[in-house]
């Protein structure tokens, strides 16, 4: 009796299968919707991108008494972002919005959907080594994902996804989804890697490698950075190494420096030879020179030739792909490199290795499929949704962000979420993360595709009434470049 008297005082909310019973005053277990006064209220207000305010105006949030009527269709746009989730999706999208735009009719049908099958992709600008590929990448001594590729200067971590969601254990989940949703809100996230390192990763900022805060993208390998600077070295150096832990570049071998008339000198790289120049596994991946994990850059050299041009007196500048690390030698008589002090002119050019390398940084990408169930809140008939998206008919949009959908079937996205407004995403406890979605394309063509035409309102009634949840709103700039 004393559970039904406590339900009885308390109302149930639909906006997710988890079905809270929410006190006056509270929130459900998603901190996203709260009882107010015996209803059920969206804790975010929609949010709509005004396209004036980033000509400079202030981002102000609004109740529908304080609206002015100032927005026209042309300058806004109503975006998923606190718009409230109807999975599933028995009935139509929260909001089926019409405007006017370039003089057609427009419709945009906006929601916050529900992502048990998501994840983000995570570039990280680095040279160091951060694990090994396939290790599983940990937060909080769970596992959320694994090391993928080495690109260009970075490496790649793929997180999340529905098998660390609902296929691990409990805690796995809620560990997955609590890392991702702060990766997605731009908040930092430790995250560790099996038999590698300690990697703090934020959105739009540099990581931070084993407690180290990396600076710099390298300039490109070994190789390349041979070839674009290997006429600066000409006539000031007699040999020139970049390390770098994927491709080791040697000048007076390099086709680079064949052109340019380089002599030999008798250098020996240990390693793998691949082309003349170029070598790989020079040494195991580390935190040390180029990626590598020596510290003593002479470590990868054999004995030098004197038959191929090795003499006493013979000049030697090693250096990293980033011109973080940097050192200069002299052979001596038993052809042994000595450190000498760098010459200025050398020194110029390290440094202009240095200022062509791009800031690190880390990007994350969501990346999510929006299920069959998600799209019959758009249209009776799902799947022509599918095809008028990948035709280019239908633009689909992350709170107004761009993105880029996946050719091949359904509607597979992915977007930069340091473009999205603040506050975008959200979760539900089942656990999933919560994303807004906006798809937008002519009204003649929604109605072709079944859209539920009934249910398309306009901005300014949106505005005046808002929605089932509530008629909090805000406006901010439109963040799209």
């Amino acid at each position: 009796m004393a559970d039904r008297r406590e339900r009885e005082e308390k109302i149930r909310c639909d906006a997710c299968p988890v079905m809270c019973y929410i006190a006056d005053g509270k929130v459900g277990a998603c901190d996203r919707y709260g009882n107010v006064g015996g209803q059920i209220v969206r804790c975010d207000p929609i949010t709509i991108l005004d396209r004036r305010v980033e000509a400079g105006g202030e981002v102000r949030p609004f109740l529908a008494s304080d609206w002015d009527g100032t927005l026209s269709g042309d300058d806004v746009f109503v975006s998923g972002v606190g718009a409230g989730t109807t999975y599933p999706d028995y009935k139509p999208a929260p909001f089926i919005v019409s405007r006017e735009i370039a003089g057609v009719d427009t419709v945009t049908v906006v929601t916050e959907a529900i992502f048990s099958y998501c994840g983000v992709k995570v570039k990280i600008d680095t040279d160091r080594h951060l694990g090994e590929e396939a290790a599983t990448v940990r937060a909080e001594g769970e596992p959320v994902g694994h090391v993928t590729t080495s690109e260009y200067g970075s490496r790649m971590l793929s997180l999340g996804g529905v098998e660390h969601l609902t296929g691990g254990t409990k805690p796995e989940g809620r560990v997955t989804c609590d890392a991702l949703l702060r990766l997605c809100q731009g908040d930092a996230v430790e995250l560790t890697i099996d038999g590698g390192a300690t990697v703090i990763v934020q959105a739009g900022h540099a990581p931070i490698v084993d407690g180290t805060r990396e600076e710099r993208m390298r300039v490109g390998c070994g190789s390349a950075t041979i070839g674009m600077f290997a006429s600066q070295w000409l006539g000031h150096v007699d040999e020139v190494v970049v390390v770098d832990d994927h491709i080791t570049g040697v000048v007076s071998e390099h086709q680079a420096g064949k052109v340019l008339g380089w002599p030999d000198t008798g250098i020996r790289i240990k390693g793998r030879r691949s082309t003349p120049g170029r070598y790989f596994q020079v040494a195991e991946p580390g935190l040390g020179w180029g990626g590598t994990d020596i510290d003593d850059p002479l470590s990868i050299l054999n004995p030098w030739l004197e038959k191929k041009g090795a003499r006493p007196g013979l000049t030697l500048l090693m250096v990293s792909t980033t011109g973080e690390h940097a050192a200069y030698f002299v052979l001596d008589d038993g052809l042994v490199p000595q450190p000498a002090p760098m010459p200025e002119v050398l020194q110029a050019s390290v440094d202009l290795i240095a200022q062509n390398c791009e800031p690190a940084l880390c990007t994350v990408m969501f990346q999510a499929g929006a299920g069959g169930s998600l799209r019959s809140g758009v249209t009776k008939n799902p799947v022509l949704l599918t095809r008028s998206v990948q035709s280019g008919e239908t633009r689909v949009t992350c709170g107004g962000a761009e993105v880029f959908v996946w050719p091949g079937g359904g509607i597979t996205l992915m977007v930069d979420v340091t473009t999205m407004p603040d506050g975008s995403f959200g979760y539900v406890p089942t656990p999933a993360l919560v994303a807004p979605l906006e798809f937008t394309l002519p009204r003649d063509a929604y109605r072709r595709l079944g859209g539920h035409d009934d249910a398309v309102r306009s901005v300014a009634d949106v505005v005046e009434k808002g929605g089932e949840y509530g008629s909090d709103m805000r406006v901010v700039k439109d963040r799209k470049p």
